[in-house]
């Protein structure tokens, strides 16, 4: 039921955001607005206030919405309302009023972040794991425990940080600057503070992408090596392995944290041979010694190790929470950065440098629905302003029966000085139409996949 709620409310604020940005600018412009309606099919509801209003409906099939205005091209118009007909206002207001829906998305992208900052919300702390062996942290002295507590582009002015998520996009602003990123780190418990550099600068990329990423090496959130569920019948299982054991080393060597925990078993059948490991763990206080030979499995054409269990504790989280304008700023950014990463998805599948894969329909977004509203309100508003920006991108790309669409349209009518032939439209109606449904049916069967473990 909360998944079905949370479906249906994500559904019902966006598409009516997104048609009351064209509802609202139609309006501002002049232009009669025969009907608002949230969804499609048979009317479950209407009101209409006279009957020289806008008539507001609400429809069976809820996924979508549209506002249809007063237009020449669709239905013969009289003459005295002719000057209100949508496709009789200048170019300008015709762009406003196609433009204002998906805009409409993206500023409430916008006050969705920024309420989610405002509520605040548990976030991992800055306390790192172990870094990637060679990387340009492990270089820089970083180790297993380190929490940062503050960091220096350049050696400017210090910054605080105040989680992982903040030194996250600290790192990608120094990346995308050319700049060397300065830490100021202690342990987990503030003792011995040190000030280590990160070349940042030494990265080829401008973007923080995950090939820079790899290079960079920064550890994950800092996790205890303790085991979690067991699976019935596992390689932890079968070596008599519990839920709740510490690892403190494997083959004589120190474990320091899960992440380490895990390379140690992944690179275990590197050879794609099974081979048994001589684990020092701590049970209840007691320390014990077990053999493991974690199974061999392959991950796209490597074999690894496994042990099938769930290996790590929960990271130690803290508390974000920003003022009204700190936290309206935040929201920008990320709706921004979204844009422009969903952008560069789009155009990396149109060229065959992303997976098609990434296409998710309703039943992915109604599992995320309800996922994020049972973790809290923070988390569902952030995840109402990830659906929010994908629309708003989605309904701006130059696909034909899209608003980004008719845009093109009146591009070339700017261009031009004459409005695209009826025809043309036609025939690129036709072949937006055929497009979106490809799109949906591939959207639909990435969710099928996905739900059946077919991913």
């Amino acid at each position: 039921m909360t998944t079905l709620l949370a479906f249906l409310v994500t559904l019902a604020l966006l598409v009516v955001v997104h048609e009351y940005g064209h509802y609202r600018v139609a309006r501002a412009c002049g232009v009669k607005v025969l009907r608002f309606s949230v969804g499609f099919g048979r009317v479950i509801w209407r009101r209409q206030a006279h009957p020289d209003a806008t008539e507001f409906t609400l429809c069976a099939i809820p996924l979508g919405g549209y506002v249809r205005m007063l237009d020449e091209r669709e239905a013969p118009v009289e003459a005295g309302l002719r000057d209100q007909a949508f496709n009789n206002r200048p170019l300008r207001q015709r762009v406003a009023v196609v433009a204002a829906g998906p805009l409409a998305n993206l500023v409430l992208a916008v006050l969705l972040f920024g309420a989610a900052n405002w509520v605040g919300m548990e976030v991992p702390k800055a306390l790192l794991g172990a870094p990637v062996a060679g990387s340009l942290a492990e270089r820089a002295g970083m180790q297993s425990g380190d929490w940062v507590q503050a960091v220096s582009v350049d050696g400017q002015e210090w910054r605080d940080i105040d989680s992982l998520l903040d030194l996250h996009e600290q790192v990608m602003n120094a990346v995308a600057q050319r700049q060397r990123l300065h830490l100021s780190v202690s342990d987990a418990q503030g003792r011995g503070r040190r000030e280590l550099t990160l070349s940042t600068d030494a990265l080829a990329a401008t973007e923080f992408d995950a090939a820079s990423a790899a290079q960079l090496g920064l550890g994950s959130a800092f996790s205890e090596p303790v085991l979690g569920r067991i699976t019935a019948g596992g390689a932890a299982d079968l070596a008599g392995l519990r839920e709740g054991d510490r690892v403190r080393a494997i083959d004589a060597t120190p474990v320091a944290d899960a992440a380490s925990l895990r390379g140690l078993i992944r690179a275990s059948a590197s050879d794609g041979q099974q081979h048994a490991m001589a684990w020092r763990i701590e049970r209840a206080g007691q320390p014990l010694d077990i053999e493991v030979s974690p199974k061999v499995v392959d991950d796209n054409g490597r074999k690894i190790g496994r042990i099938e269990a769930l290996v790590g504790g929960v990271p130690q989280m803290v508390q974000q929470r920003y003022g009204f304008l700190d936290g309206l700023v935040r929201g920008a950014q990320r709706t921004w950065e979204l844009s422009w990463t969903t952008l560069k998805v789009f155009g990396r599948m149109l060229v065959g440098q992303a997976s098609l894969k990434n296409l998710s329909g309703p039943l992915t977004i109604a599992e995320y629905a309800g996922q994020s509203a049972r973790m809290g309100l923070s988390q569902y508003l952030g995840f109402l302003g990830l659906v929010s920006v994908s629309l708003g991108i989605l309904n701006l790309l130059p696909l034909p029966m899209l608003d980004g669409g008719h845009l093109m349209y009146y591009l070339f009518e700017g261009l031009s000085g004459r409005p695209i032939s009826e025809w043309w439209q036609t025939q690129l109606q036709r072949a937006g139409a055929l497009i979106l449904m490809l799109m949906m049916a591939l959207a639909l069967s990435n969710d099928v996949a996905r739900l059946t473990g077919l991913h």
